[in-house]
């Protein structure tokens, strides 16, 4: 038996490992995807103000506070039992769709486009944003830059900052948009949906061009059935920021759709003993193992998956490419892990539009843009779609609006199952005879960061409930002595 560790994994945020072990006949017999660091913040929620949350869940991470922000107030505002003004629930999703601009440009042209712009198989030091910069241009380089940096502008309007915001509140929002701030975010959304056009365009030529990109796309490494669950609005078109959780199944049929307080009827976790994070999967079907198809409890979220559990997107530009993608992978839903990528530009023209949509909305300068009739403090549940995919709060407040127990599921956690899997079969269809190469390993990688995994939010667990295992060793390396907990 052989083992080939990958240590540290590249391009995501946070740390983790892929272990993989050959058999005697250089076939991959299994590959763990791997987590080696562990944050409780769910603990660290304990006593806390519940009006402190917004800002202190939104510290687990830097590249995707927003969501935790919008989340943790969402939450509130369930549990004091208000409803926030139209036009602060505009201003919420404006300023989340300056969120979504931002990431998303972030993880394609800096942490996917080196592996289709410069090569799955290029020298590991050309696979960069500067490698894509060498092969695209300075021009281009810049409008990638001005247009992350106009998404960061959109948000920071509202929300006193680009990243970690201050803005969320029980029943609102803390400010409001002028005329001036508005015409100028008008002008960066208007230029956003025509970056995001041309940014489908160079996929369009550089991968969907490409025969051998599109074959590895397609490839059963890359391949993998399962459900799918993302957040849908009154007519199951994607939303990232409010309605209920739809799933469907591998088929594509609806498999359920509930609202938010509603996700402890239809998701629980598993606990391996191998890494921190845990393995959510729908209750009605139960635990497997890490196993695809409709037997399988486990599920996807993430740009694909919140368009495969969609009937569409909610703008026409974002439509017509979300019907465009269904038509070139063979109609829905497509289980192609990398076609996540695709997905993820699609998601960018949508929030570019939508962010145009509501930046022109005539109310959106009103300045009743918080509900103060807060009720007594209670239980609350705020779900939010994250980049990554769907994010799910839940507080129990004290009467003293104290957090008495808090659980989070991150994006990335409800992916766990799916990352590894993903990996797993990427090592499987890729490594054979013993022939291992950096070209190969960047390509085992490929299956996790189609994700953009965000391990820093997903190394948490419940209280008292965190699986450890410690093992010393002698002068040697021999295992002496095992000690562990909850495994």
């Amino acid at each position: 038996m052989k083992r080939v560790t990958i240590d540290p994994i590249t391009r995501l945020e946070g740390h983790g490992k892929i272990e993989i072990f050959l058999d005697d006949k250089g076939e991959v017999s299994n590959a763990y995807f791997q987590v080696p660091e562990l944050r409780g913040f769910e603990k660290f929620c304990e006593g806390r103000l519940a009006e402190r949350m917004p800002l202190l869940t939104e510290r687990i991470c830097g590249v995707c506070p927003w969501a935790h922000h919008y989340a943790s107030t969402k939450t509130l505002d369930m549990a004091f039992g208000v409803e926030p003004t139209d036009t602060a629930k505009k201003l919420r999703e404006l300023s989340y769709m300056g969120y979504y601009i931002y990431d998303h440009i972030l993880h394609f042209y800096f942490l996917g486009a080196p592996d289709f712009v410069v090569g799955p198989d290029a020298p590991a030091a050309e696979r960069n944003i500067f490698g894509v910069i060498n092969k695209v241009g300075l021009e281009i380089a810049g409008e990638v830059i001005k247009h992350r940096a106009y998404g960061q502008r959109m948000s920071a309007m509202l929300g006193g900052r680009a990243t970690h915001p201050v803005c969320g509140l029980p029943g609102g929002i803390s400010k409001g948009l002028n005329e001036e701030e508005r015409a100028t975010m008008e002008k960066m959304a208007k230029s956003s949906v025509d970056f995001a056009q041309f940014s489908l365009k160079l996929f369009n030529d550089i991968v969907l061009g490409n025969q051998t990109y599109v074959d590895l796309i397609t490839s059963d490494a890359y391949t993998m059935k399962t459900y799918y669950m993302g957040l849908v609005d009154d007519n199951n078109k994607v939303n990232f920021y409010d309605g209920k959780v739809r799933v469907v199944d591998p088929f594509g049929n609806e498999f359920v759709k509930f609202k938010p307080e509603e996700y402890l009827d239809h998701i629980a976790e598993h606990v391996m003993p191998w890494t921190y994070p845990k393995f959510p999967y729908l209750k009605n079907i139960g635990w497997k193992g890490l196993v695809d198809g409709p037997d399988s409890g486990i599920l996807r979220v993430a740009p694909l998956a919140r368009l495969n559990a969609s009937d569409g997107m909610a703008t026409p530009l974002a439509q017509a490419e979300y019907e465009r993608m269904y038509e070139v992978l063979g109609g829905k839903p497509v289980h192609h892990t990398l076609a996540t990528h695709w997905a993820r530009l699609i998601e960018l023209l949508y929030a570019a539009e939508k962010a145009v949509e509501l930046v022109t909305d005539e109310g959106i300068t009103d300045t009743d843009i918080r509900n103060m009739d807060l009720g007594e403090p209670g239980e609350g549940v705020g779900i939010v779609e994250a980049c990554r995919g769907t994010l799910i709060h839940h507080y129990k407040l004290t009467e003293d609006a104290l957090i008495e127990k808090a659980n989070l599921i991150v994006a990335t956690v409800n992916n766990m199952g799916a990352i590894c899997m993903s990996v797993r079969d990427a090592a499987k269809g890729l490594i054979h005879k013993g022939v291992v190469n950096d070209g190969l390993l960047n390509m085992v990688e490929m299956a996790f960061r189609a994700y953009d995994p965000c391990l820093s939010c997903a190394t948490h667990t419940l209280p008292g409930q965190m699986p450890l295992e410690i093992v010393i060793k002698d002068v040697k390396g021999k295992p002496v002595k095992r000690l562990s907990q909850n495994l």
